[in-house]
């Protein structure tokens, strides 16, 4: 079975909210929650695809220190096994807004559950409300 590596990001802003994009129509898994980030690229870490794809789909600039390994997921689909580390930031540079036409959500942790997730994002919120509660 094929391993697919995806990095991901929990953006936190000042206000203890995290970011969620939809999956627009036409992908896999259109109309579901997920924590922004992207498929890893040959010969590319996964600091650098999460830096990388936090810039093409929302248009901000994370640097590296920025990003500290909060948690990971593995599921396993029906023709490849996903794996996806999980960092938390909380500084950033620019406005965070859908470039690839999908809708963005800043949500409290403990409204997380309230967006449908694909499979591989959803064992990730019990993480992010232990670190930071269920907000207001």
């Amino acid at each position: 079975m094929k391993l697919i590596l995806v990095a991901a990001a929990a953006l936190v802003d000042a206000d203890g909210r995290v970011l969620l994009t939809e999956r627009p129509a036409g992908k896999s898994l259109a109309g579901l929650w997920e924590f922004p980030g992207g498929k890893v690229e040959p010969g590319e870490r996964p600091e650098e695809c999460l830096i990388r794809e936090l810039e093409e789909e929302l248009g901000i600039t994370v640097r590296e220190p920025c990003l500290a390994p909060l948690s990971f997921a593995s599921h396993t689909y029906e023709n490849f096994q996903l794996l996806m580390p999980l960092w938390i930031c909380r500084r950033w540079e620019g406005q965070a807004q859908g470039r690839e036409g999908q809708r963005l959500a800043w949500v409290k942790p403990g409204a997380l559950r309230d967006y449908p997730m694909p499979p591989a994002d959803a064992p990730l919120i019990p993480v992010l409300l232990d670190l930071l509660g269920p907000g207001r």
